[in-house]
């Protein structure tokens, strides 16, 4: 039996300021100090700093010289460009996933449906985003490609980010279930052409549509450049 080695301070502090940032804690374009996010934690500021490191590359933190350490902004142009390549990496998955395990994606489609529903009967926005990753993360798994896996990873916290921010406005809720709804009913169909036709205007079109209301959901945006 394999025993698992003991999470260091550093990954420790990665992990929840990580979760932190996805979950809103901290908003998009706050500062970020060593000193603040150690009381925080009761850590010293050296796990702290190597966090920030992680988190940098991983795009959801940056550092400016001279002035100091800041939770990720994202313009429209360049949530377009994410959600464009997000596309195309869950379209593709879709199909191996439909070619390789069509039952038990319909399988774990239907019991996340059922969940997300209640979700946005009760007003959870966290839960029912948090379900809404799920959903999507069950295309991935079950494409059964390491491959597709790791390209997804790769942006897979800042769009968490995003949605989980998005996903607090009701309206955006209500749009989002029906359109995950209306996935499942084409799956079940085995229309997989519409299926993902619709994943593709799910991802690339929705997010779009929303974004213009992001100023009135407090949420923190850089200006695109010209």
């Amino acid at each position: 039996m394999m025993l698992q080695r003991p999470k260091s301070r550093s990954e420790e502090v990665t992990m929840r300021l990580r979760q932190e940032i996805v979950d809103g804690t901290f908003e998009l374009g706050s500062a970020l100090s060593e000193t603040m996010i150690a009381t925080r934690y009761n850590v010293s500021r050296t796990p702290v700093r190597e966090a920030f490191a992680a988190l940098g590359i991983e795009g959801l933190v940056r550092t400016e010289p001279q002035q100091g350490t800041y939770v990720f902004r994202i313009s429209n142009r360049q949530f377009a460009a994410l959600s464009e390549v997000r596309s195309i990496i869950e379209m593709a998955a879709l199909r191996l996933a439909y070619e390789r395990s069509r039952k038990a994606l319909l399988r774990q489609w239907a019991r996340l449906l059922r969940a997300m529903r209640e979700a946005a009967a009760s007003g959870d926005s966290q839960g029912y985003c948090r379900l809404d990753g799920e959903f999507h993360q069950a295309i991935m798994s079950l494409a059964d490609n390491p491959h597709i896996i790791e390209a997804a990873q790769s942006f897979a916290t800042k769009i968490a980010a995003v949605r989980n921010r998005l996903g607090a406005n009701p309206e955006h809720m209500k749009r989002s279930l029906a359109e995950h709804e209306e996935l499942v009913r084409l799956l079940t169909l085995n229309r997989i052409n519409s299926t993902v036709e619709l994943l593709d205007h799910h991802i690339r079109f929705k997010g779009e549509s929303f974004w213009s209301g992001a100023a009135d959901w407090n949420i923190s945006l850089d200006t695109d450049e010209e």
